[in-house]
């Protein structure tokens, strides 16, 4: 299946310019449409500020204000989006701007694209607010796959150099047959078994080698490792392998469930979202 739907959530940072460049870049690779996606959603940042108590028509005013300026940034990145379609060529792209809550309304648009570009949220807190709620909710509640551009560097590539990180999951499994345009692409591909389990059920009798005759059968050319590293978290193995292959894409299954109405992320899941250094698919 071909991207034809690219979702990419925007905001008023300067992150939010490079996830842009990744989906023009993957909406022209593909001939795809490129929806934009800005969400003005005011009680995110008084909640997270902890300044919801104020009361009567102070509060109001307030909401009122963040509601003006946000929609003001709104038009800045509106104006960005339809002037960078337009140097990039892109007939196929369209505006959206929704209020309501972002985690909800980007969930919601991303089961109308085939793929969502988000943006890592920023450890240090120089981010959107919210960024974090986001990306869980995209993940776990739009059954679509999701792309993370990290909050730093610059990617001008994106699927050149596939490392795919297998552990022969439902979510793995998932992972790749949502990657499958942007590995067909690939100048190279390489299926990467972390700490393979050898119990019966697990990766078989040379692991990897089950999903690289599965890619092979679409017409893709993978290479099959593995890597036996106990004392190594699987997520320091992953990204320490992109790092030596200069991959410019991870594929991996997202990890979650939910505990007494929490999210509760997988390690391998929660530690690449907070350490990635190239862009993640992941998909649930």
């Amino acid at each position: 299946m071909a991207l034809k739907d690219i979702l990419v959530h925007l905001d008023a940072t300067e992150q939010s310019r490079t996830r842009l460049r990744v989906a023009a870049t993957l909406a022209r690779e593909h001939d795809a449409h490129l929806a934009g996606l800005f969400v003005v959603d005011v009680a995110l940042p008084l909640l997270v500020a902890g300044d919801a108590s104020g009361g009567g028509a102070a509060f109001a005013e307030l909401i009122e204000r963040m509601r003006q300026d946000a929609l003001a940034e709104a038009a800045r990145v509106e104006a960005e989006f339809r002037e960078h379609l337009q140097r990039e060529g892109l007939a196929k792209g369209e505006w959206r701007m929704v209020e309501g809550s972002a985690p909800d309304v980007v969930a919601l648009h991303a089961r109308y694209a085939d793929l969502a570009i988000l943006g890592q949220e920023d450890p240090e807190g120089g981010g959107p607010a919210g960024a974090g709620a986001v990306i869980e909710s995209v993940l776990f509640g739009s059954g679509r796959p999701a792309l993370l551009v990290p909050y730093a560097g610059r990617f001008e590539t994106v699927g050149r150099r596939v490392l795919i990180g297998w552990n022969a999951s439902r979510e793995a499994a998932r992972a790749v047959n949502d990657a499958l345009p942007l590995i067909a692409r690939a100048a190279a591909a390489t299926v990467l078994v972390a700490n393979p389990d050898t119990t019966p059920g697990g990766h078989g009798e040379q692991p990897g080698a089950d999903i690289a005759l599965h890619l092979a059968r679409h017409g893709l050319r993978v290479e099959a490792e593995q890597v036996v590293a106990p004392e190594v978290p699987d997520a320091d193995l992953l990204l320490n392998r992109a790092a030596e292959l200069s991959a410019d894409l991870l594929v991996v299954g997202a990890y979650g469930h939910s505990r007494l109405r929490e999210l509760v992320l997988g390690g391998v899941t929660r530690t690449l979202l907070r350490q990635m250094t190239v862009p993640v698919l992941m998909s649930h």
